[in-house]
C-alpha cells in the first residue's frame, strides 16, 4: 500500500513538471530577448565591420590615386633628364631639325601619355636678344621672342615637339610671367627638377589650368656645386607643358576610378572633376572625404579625395541588414517554437493520461501472462517428463525381458525409441531453461576464463583426441550465463566436427570497454547462408539421428547472450 501511495505520488510529480512545461516562463523570455540582443549586436558588429573595410578600401584608393600621379611624374622627369643629356651630347647646340628627329625617336604620344610636348628654353642675356634671333632666324625665318619685358635676362622657349600643337609657344619668354620665371630659377638654383605654379599656357585654346616642368643643363666644365655657382654655368632648361585634365586623364582612368579629385597649388584650382568628366560620377554627399598635401617637385599640391558615385555603388553591403532579417526570423522561429512545444506538451500529456491507462491493462494482463506461462512451463516440464520417464523404463523392461527373443530389428527398434526419449527429456529441459532466461538478474563475479572453460570442457562427454586452448583471464562477469554460452559453443563444436580429432580454441580481447569472447575450431561451421537459421529454435544443420540434439543450443547462447549483454 505504502508502494503504491509512494508511485502515485511521483507520477503526479511528473505530471506536475510536464503541466509546468506546457507554460510559458520567464526562462522562455529570457532566451527570446538574449536573441534579440544578439541579433542586434551581430548587426552593429557586421555593419562596424563593413563600414571599416569601405573605410580602408577608401584609403587604398586615395593612395593609389596619389601615387599614379607620383609614378607618372617621374616618369616626365626621366624624360626631361633624357632631354638634358641629349643637349649635352651635342655640347649644348642643336637645331630644330635636331631636336625634332630627337622628339620623334621618343614617340612621345605613346611613350609619356599626358605630356603636352617636350622642348628646350636656353638663357640669353639681354644684350644678346638680338644675335640669339638672327641665329635661329636661318632656319626658322619666322622665329621671333616675345613678349618684351624688363627683366634683365630672356628665357625664351627655343624649340618644342610636336610643333603642331605647341607653335604658339615657339619663342615666347617665360621670364615675363612670374610662375613661369620663378620655377626657371627654382631649377637653376637647386639643380633639380621643378614644377612651375599655376599657369595657363599659350598653346591651349580652353586656357585651363596647367603648368610647366623644367630640368636644367650647365655649361660643360663649369662646377655646379653651390648655388653661385648654378647661376653661373646655367645654360638652359628642358622643360615640358602640361595641361592639368590631359595630365590626370592620361594617369588616372576614369572607368576605373572610385573617387573624384580636386588639386590645387596654393589655393588656385588646377583640377577639378567636377569640371571635367566625371562630373557625372560624383556624389553629393561622399561617403569618404580627405585633403592631403604632396610635395611635388618644389610645389606644395593640394589634393582633396571624395569618395565618388562608383564607391558608392560598389562598396553596397547587405550583409549587415541579412543578418538582422536572419535573427528576427530566429526570433520568430523561437517564439513559434515555444508556443509548438507548449501545445505539444498538453497535447502529450492528455496522450500520455490515455497510454498510461492502456498500458496498466496491458501490464496486469502481461504480468498474469507471464505468471500463467511460467507455471505452464513447470507443469508441462513435470506432466511431459513423466509419462516420458515411463516410457523409457517401459523400453528398459522390454529390452532386459526379451532380449533373447527379439529379433534384432525390434532391438534397433527399441534403441531407437529409447534415444528419441533421451532427446525429448532434453527437449524439456532446454525448454525450461530457455523460459527461465532474464528471469532472474545475476551479478558479476570474479570469473576466470581459462578455468571456467577447462570445467565445462572436463564434463562434457568428449573423444580424448579433442583439446581445449583458452588464455587465462579474470573477468568481472556474470558466472550462470557465461556458463550456458560456453557450453552450448563447446558441446556445438564437439558434437558437430566432421573428423575423429579437433581442436577448439577460446579468444579474449578488449575493445571500448567491451569484453568479446570467441569460441573457434577446426570443424566444418556454418554456411553464411544459414547463420540466421541456426539460432532459431529446434533448428538443427544435421539429421537428429545423426546427431543427438534438441536443437535449442544456439538458441540458449542468444538469449544468454543478451543478457550479458544489457
Amino acid at each position: 500500500m505504502n508502494n503504491e501511495t509512494t508511485d502515485i505520488t511521483h507520477t503526479d510529480i511528473e505530471r506536475q513538471k510536464l503541466i509546468d512545461s506546457s507554460r510559458f516562463h520567464g526562462v522562455h523570455w529570457l532566451i527570446l530577448a538574449l536573441s534579440s540582443i544578439l541579433t542586434v549586436g551581430a548587426w552593429y558588429i557586421a555593419s562596424e565591420q563593413v563600414n571599416k573595410r569601405i573605410a580602408e578600401r577608401f584609403e587604398r584608393e586615395s593612395l593609389h590615386v596619389i601615387e599614379l600621379v607620383k609614378e607618372r611624374m617621374q616618369l616626365y622627369e626621366h624624360a626631361l633628364w633624357g632631354a638634358v643629356a641629349h643637349i649635352d651630347a651635342n655640347e649644348l647646340e642643336i637645331d630644330n631639325k635636331q631636336w625634332q628627329n630627337y622628339s620623334n625617336s621618343l614617340r612621345i604620344d605613346e611613350t609619356y601619355p599626358g605630356i603636352n610636348g617636350l622642348g628646350v628654353i636656353y638663357k640669353v642675356k639681354k644684350d644678346q636678344r638680338l644675335s640669339f634671333i638672327e641665329k635661329h632666324k636661318k632656319n626658322r625665318p619666322d622665329f621671333v621672342v616675345h613678349p618684351s619685358h624688363n627683366a634683365y635676362e630672356l628665357w625664351p622657349i627655343t624649340f618644342i615637339e610636336p610643333l603642331i600643337t605647341n607653335k604658339q609657344a615657339v619663342g615666347l619668354d617665360v621670364a615675363f610671367e612670374e610662375n613661369r620665371y620663378l620655377g626657371v630659377k627654382k631649377a637653376r638654383d637647386t639643380g633639380l627638377a621643378q614644377l612651375t605654379g599655376p599657369i595657363t599656357l599659350v598653346q591651349d585654346a580652353k586656357k585651363t589650368p596647367g603648368f610647366l616642368f623644367y630640368a636644367p643643363f650647365y655649361k660643360k666644365g663649369m662646377s655646379h656645386s653651390t648655388i653661385s655657382e648654378r647661376q653661373a654655368a646655367i645654360e638652359g632648361v628642358a622643360y615640358a607643358p602640361f595641361i592639368m585634365s590631359k595630365l590626370i586623364s592620361g594617369t588616372l582612368a576614369v572607368d576605373q576610378r572610385h573617387v573624384s579629385i580636386k588639386i590645387s597649388d596654393a589655393g588656385q584650382s588646377l583640377y577639378n572633376d567636377m569640371d571635367n568628366t566625371l562630373a557625372d560620377k560624383i556624389d553629393p554627399k561622399p561617403l569618404f572625404s580627405k585633403r592631403v598635401d604632396v610635395d611635388f617637385y618644389g610645389r606644395k599640391w593640394q589634393v582633396t579625395i571624395n569618395s565618388n558615385l562608383n564607391f558608392r555603388k560598389a562598396s553596397g553591403s547587405n550583409q549587415p541588414y541579412f543578418i538582422l532579417a536572419g535573427g528576427v526570423v530566429i526570433d520568430l522561429l523561437l517564439l513559434a517554437l515555444f508556443i509548438v512545444l507548449s501545445r505539444s506538451n498538453k497535447q502529450a500529456l492528455i496522450y500520455a493520461d490515455e497510454i498510461t491507462r492502456e498500458l496498466k491493462i496491458k501490464t496486469t494482463r502481461l504480468t498474469k501472462s507471464n505468471q500463467d506461462l511460467e507455471q505452464f512451463a513447470y507443469v508441462a516440464s513435470h506432466d511431459l517428463k513423466s509419462p516420458l520417464n515411463a516410457m523409457r523404463k517401459l523400453v528398459s523392461w522390454i529390452t532386459e525381458d526379451c532380449d533373447s527373443i527379439l529379433p534384432d530389428s525390434s532391438k534397433e527398434h527399441l534403441k531407437l525409441l529409447n534415444n528419441r526419449s533421451e532427446r525429448m527429456n532434453k527437449l524439456l529441459d532446454d525448454l525450461l531453461d530457455y523460459a527461465r532466461i532474464g528471469r532472474h538478474e545475476f551479478k558479476a563475479k570474479p570469473l576466470d576464463l581459462k578455468a571456467t572453460a577447462n570445467d565445462i570442457f572436463s564434463l562434457l562427454d568428449h573423444p580424448i583426441t579433442f583439446k581445449l586452448s583458452v588464455e587465462k583471464q579474470v573477468l568481472l562477469l556474470p558466472r550462470t550465463p557465461i556458463e550456458v554460452v560456453l557450453r552450448n559453443l563447446i558441446s556445438n563444436a564437439i558434437k558437430h566436427h566432421d573428423k575423429t580429432e579437433g581442436h577448439i580454441q577460446i579468444h579474449y580481447k578488449a575493445v571500448n570497454d567491451m569484453h568479446i569472447i570467441s569460441v573457434e575450431d577446426d570443424g566444418p561451421g556454418i554456411p553464411v547462408e544459414l547463420f540466421d537459421k541456426a539460432v532459431e529454435m529446434f533448428q538443427t544443420l544435421r539429421p537428429r539421428d545423426k546427431v543427438e540434439g534438441s536443437g535449442m543450443g544456439l538458441s540458449l547462447s542468444k538469449k544468454n547472450g543478451r543478457t550479458l549483454w544489457w
